[in-house]
């Protein structure tokens, strides 16, 4: 006769699949972990506290419900002073506009301003001029070999396009893009310690940097967008000094949204594209999928694949209990794939042009999700018109991280 599982049994398992994950075995394919999670149900504890979800229906549930809330910032204090939650950059990251609730997150929201059509059709000129580029320069490195399509195409489309918007200095391109892979351990689910250093030296430099923007921008005013946040801001708050502030924080939400996320999604998108043949000659014979492509790429294996939220009150999520301030972790990367939402969700079909939660919903729903739609559907445009058939050399490695995917290479060569 077996013995039941218990409580502390279960806790030890999902501790045991989480370390697996962590592994580079795990970065390269997660999508088995989840299956072990999902095996446990929709809803399951994390070891650490709070819950695991794993049921599409069910992560979107909590995106669009005004019942779930983001970790802000007082939330935050009120957690114990040993945990990730305590770090400066955890703080920092807390005051972006990601990171609010409401009334303050429709205030700030409000002031950002959208990448509406106006908007987008003047940048997307130059997104296909920095694309051409960038692959004109792929082009004559991989014709003596191979060449890394993530660091020379997928890394720079996105600083440039920010950083040509944001009319910042390319020089200073390079530093911010690190600086960016560095932070984002600060909003990883598991960081350790070194890696928490590692996020609190990078958020103090770009404070330091976008400060400076910001007091520099007062002075010599431009057509930009920071110097219209700061006319924005100086009729909401007279405080000069906490307007400014203000300006900082959307400044510095602007660049992290507009580079982690988008880069990696560039990357997976090339990846999908390349492994494959036959998906490069379908889009060449039906260049009208390439959005769908993208769609795809976005849930077959998005950018973020944890998203986390609080309980607003006493509440319960598929019959489990949930207190007021406990944590949900979303696995969306676990939720898309989900078989009760897609049929073979382990397949990427092109022409699937599927919902997911890759840009989240309700109202945190991705500010720049029709900025990162457009550099995505450019790169790939071009990539299959511009060059001759890409193949792929070998698979690229994954950055060690579980919320956060991030290819740390793309090696490809001519077919």
């Amino acid at each position: 006769m077996g013995s039941a599982t218990t409580p502390s049994t279960d806790r030890r398992a999902t501790v045991s699949l989480f370390s697996r994950l962590r592994t580079a075995d795990g970065q390269a394919d997660p999508f088995p972990f989840y299956e072990e999670l999902r095996a446990r149900g929709a809803v399951s504890p994390a070891p650490w506290g709070g819950l695991l979800v794993t049921s599409y229906p069910i992560c979107e549930q909590v995106l669009r419900s005004g019942t779930w809330l983001e970790p802000d910032a007082r939330w935050r204090e009120q957690q114990d002073a040993r945990t990730r939650w305590s770090a400066p950059s955890s703080r920092e990251i807390s005051r972006t506009l990601p990171a609010l609730n409401p009334p303050e997150h429709t205030r700030v929201r409000r002031s950002a301003g959208t990448f509406d059509r106006g908007t987008i059709d003047r940048i997307g000129s130059r997104v296909a001029r920095i694309v051409d580029r960038l692959l004109g320069g792929l082009y004559e490195r991989i014709q003596a070999g191979e060449a890394d399509f993530a660091a020379l195409v997928s890394e720079e489309l996105p600083v440039a396009t920010i950083g040509d918007w944001l009319r910042l200095p390319s020089a200073d391109w390079p530093r911010l893009r690190e600086l960016t892979h560095d932070q984002v351990f600060t909003q990883e689910l598991l960081p350790n310690a070194s890696q928490l250093a590692c996020s609190d030296a990078a958020m103090a430099e770009l404070r330091t940097y976008f400060l400076g923007l910001v007091r520099e921008r007062r002075r010599h005013p431009g057509d930009d967008p920071v110097s219209r946040w700061i006319d924005t801001w100086d009729q909401i708050e007279p405080d000069q000094d906490q307007a400014d502030e203000a300006v900082y924080f959307l400044a510095l939400f602007v660049l992290l949204a507009a580079l982690e996320t988008t880069s990696t999604l560039l990357s997976t998108m090339t990846l999908r594209l390349v492994e494959d043949p036959g998906r490069w000659t379908s889009l060449v014979q039906r260049p009208d999928l390439v959005p769908s492509f993208v769609e795809e790429s976005l849930r077959h294996d998005p950018p973020t694949h944890v998203i986390s939220r609080v309980a607003a009150q006493d509440t319960f999520l598929a019959g489990t209990e949930v207190a007021a301030g406990e944590m949900v972790h979303l696995m969306v990367g676990a939720a898309h794939r989900d078989p009760e939402q897609y049929s073979h969700p382990g397949v990427f079909d092109l022409e699937r042009n599927p919902s997911h939660l890759a840009f989240s919903w309700g109202i945190h729903y991705c500010l720049g999700a029709p900025l990162a739609r457009l550099e995505a559907q450019t790169l790939l445009r071009h990539t299959i018109t511009r060059l001759p058939r890409l193949t792929l050399v070998r698979r690229p490695a994954q950055a060690p991280r579980v919320a956060f995917r991030r290819l740390l290479n793309l090696d490809v060569a001519l077919a």
